[in-house]
Parts: structure tokens; C-alpha cells; sequence
């Protein structure tokens, strides 16, 4: 995955911007940047468009700024000019689409059927932006693309908003999702910034959708992990689950064997990506062991811990 694209998947969702004031870009960029969502495409609907793109990425550098309905390759050449790191249109057109990538810039061209699919495929691309997403099938109509094209990930964008995000942060190849909802032309003129931010950080609470997985108990052997596994079992009615390096008592709780990580034992919180929840909780300064790194046959992380210790507690992540 290109570098660019693999900073868009980790951030998750790419807020989706017509702005009509070149003076407001830099504020909206900060608003959205500390929201959690340091990523922007700035669409070329409006003449403020380019100016808008020159002003973030010279003002705002750990803002990542694309452009956003690029039509033709003089649109994509002064995209670029302004600073620019990744390329977005609407549909497929083969000549623009050729003309970005062969100036080294991640073109992500806008398909609604497998056909522009296979097209934009055939020029060696493996993300595509799926638009307009739910008028054409939303998730629904990807997953079932997913069968024939396992090694195609998409950018859905049109009709998503909180209440629909989490389909779409769930399903593995979606690398990101575009949206207007957090920017809102009369919240930009307005100069709502806070208003803003605590859009954005609601969406990212969305996306990663954390929730307990389970405690885990440390126990400093085998004999005494059963016999507290049993008496929850026996109290609440779990499920007695014996495992080689612990023992479930139902699905709530891991009963250790041995004294694992953490004074006490671990949390597991569960998310929907977690290589996306590894980016936002790194915003927040968390660190993570990589020697626990699990991963998947394409490199997805599925699990890891991180650095925290929680009144006893290590914090596991892992994915649901």
C-alpha cells in the first residue's frame, strides 16, 4: 500500500471539504487536526479550492491534504503545484488518471461498477474511491464485491455519516471513508471551530468503536486459574472454556495459568481496525510492544498491547 493511502487507512476518515473563504482553510484545518482528523480533500468545486490547498500545506504541515473533484490535468497539475499529496475525482477517466500517477502522486479516481473497477486495476491501482457510496449500494454492494476482488480496497464517499460509519469502519477493505458531515459549509462560514472539532472527534469514536472484551485475571498457577474460573462459572452461570495458558469463565473473563502481563492482569478492548486505533491513541502519546504484534495473512494488525498499565492492568487491543 502507498505510503500516502496507508496514512489516509490509519487515519480513517477524510473530511470532505467546499470552501468558498481561502482564509478560513487554515483554521478548519487546525479544528479538524485536533478533532483527530488530520486529513483533508479540498474539493476544486470552488474557486477558492487551490488557494485553500496552498494555504494548509504550507501553515498546517501534519495536516494530509489532497484535492478533491479534479477533472482534467490542468486541474491535477496546479492540485499538485499547491501542495497537494494525493489526488481524488469522481469517476473514472482513464487520461487523468494515467497523467497523476505518472507524476508520482496517489490518484484515487471515483467507480460505481466492477467494469471502472477492473479499468483503474488494470493501470495498477488497489484503492479506488467508491462513489457516490450509498446511492450505488453502500457497504452492501462492497462486500459483495469483495468475493472476485479480495486485493481492492475502497474509498466510499457519498451518504456516510455517524450513524452509518461503523459499517464501513468494520469491513477490512475500506481504507478510509470520505465526508462532509463534520464540514458543513454553514459551520465553516460561521467559524464554528469547536463546533467542529467535537464533530470530529465523535466520528473518530465511531470509527474505532472500542469496547471491553474481556478481563484477564492473573493467577500464579494452573490449579488455582480453574479454581477461580469455576467459581465465576458457578456464581453467574458462565461457561467453563479451559484453554492451555488460561481458562475462560464465559466470554467476560480470562483466568491465567501463570502471572501474565499487568500486576493484576490485562483489559481487552476490542475495535473494529486496530492499525487505526494504534494511529489515534499515538496522537494521545500511548506506546505499543511490538514483540505482542499479531497480524493476518495481508499484515492487518490483530492484536497488540500497548505500554499502559491501568491500576494493575496491562491494555490489550485486539480486533472484533
Amino acid at each position: 500500500m502507498d505510503k500516502v493511502i496507508k496514512q489516509l487507512h490509519d487515519i480513517g476518515i477524510v473530511p470532505v471539504i467546499a470552501i468558498d473563504d481561502a482564509d478560513k482553510a487554515v483554521p478548519l484545518a487546525k479544528a479538524l487536526s485536533e478533532g483527530g482528523l488530520p486529513a483533508a480533500e479540498v474539493t476544486f468545486r470552488t474557486a477558492a479550492g487551490e488557494e485553500a490547498i496552498r494555504r494548509i500545506a504550507k501553515e498546517v504541515p501534519e495536516m494530509l491534504v489532497g484535492a478533491g473533484t479534479v477533472l482534467t490535468k490542468e486541474q491535477a497539475d496546479r492540485a499538485i503545484d499547491a501542495g497537494s499529496k494525493f489526488i481524488v475525482s469522481p469517476g473514472f477517466n482513464p487520461e487523468v488518471t494515467k497523467y497523476v500517477i505518472s507524476k508520482g502522486v496517489p490518484m484515487c479516481p471515483g467507480t460505481a461498477t466492477p467494469g471502472e473497477m477492473e479499468q483503474a486495476m488494470s493501470l495498477g491501482l488497489d484503492t479506488v474511491k467508491f462513489f457516490p457510496a450509498e446511492q450505488n449500494g453502500g457497504i452492501g454492494k462492497l462486500k459483495a464485491l469483495a468475493g472476485p476482488y479480495k486485493n481492492l480496497n475502497w474509498m466510499p464517499t457519498g451518504g456516510i455519516n455517524t450513524q452509518n460509519l461503523a459499517q464501513y469502519a468494520s469491513f477490512d477493505q475500506i481504507v478510509a471513508v470520505g465526508g462532509t458531515w463534520m464540514v458543513k459549509k454553514e459551520l465553516i462560514n460561521e467559524e464554528k471551530w469547536d463546533e467542529i472539532t467535537e464533530i470530529c472527534k465523535a466520528a473518530v469514536k465511531n470509527l474505532l468503536g472500542f469496547k471491553i472484551i474481556h478481563l484477564g485475571i492473573n493467577e500464579s498457577d494452573s490449579a488455582s486459574a480453574e479454581k477461580t474460573a469455576k467459581l465465576l462459572c458457578d456464581l453467574f452461570g458462565f461457561d467453563y472454556k479451559p484453554g492451555n495458558s488460561s481458562v475462560f469463565a464465559g466470554a467476560d473473563f480470562e483466568v491465567m495459568r501463570s502471572k501474565g502481563r499487568g500486576e493484576h492482569g490485562h483489559i481487552a478492548i476490542g475495535t473494529y481496525n486496530v492499525d487505526r486505533a494504534i494511529y489515534h491513541l499515538g496522537r494521545k502519546g500511548v506506546g505499543f510492544d511490538e514483540s505482542t504484534r499479531g497480524t493476518d495473512a495481508k499484515g492487518n494488525t490483530q492484536n497488540i498491547y500497548t505500554d499502559l498499565d491501568i491500576a494493575g492492568f496491562a491494555l490489550h487491543l485486539k480486533k472484533i
